[in-house]
């Protein structure tokens, strides 16, 4: 097995890093979306898009729980 060197290992955490933060912003860009155009669709501002803000940043915050429970080694369950 070919040893990694310390550049190595900086650029594939920066990488995974940039992923998981990506994952994270998108979540809650998305839970953003959708509540603006079902608020638009609906005629029910602003209300559909704080509650498409609050699940997206929930969604983000459990794919990071999850994430690091992974990095732990755990299963991430008691």
């Amino acid at each position: 097995m070919k040893q990694e060197t310390p550049h190595q290992q900086v650029g594939r955490a920066l990488s995974e890093g940039w992923g998981r933060g990506g994952s994270f912003f998108g979540s809650i860009l998305s839970g953003t979306l959708l509540g603006f155009f079902a608020d638009k669709w609906l005629g029910t501002e602003p209300w559909l898009v704080i509650a498409g803000i609050l699940l997206g940043t929930y969604s983000g915050f459990v794919n990071m729980w999850r994430w690091s429970k992974e990095l732990e080694g755990g299963d991430g369950e008691r």
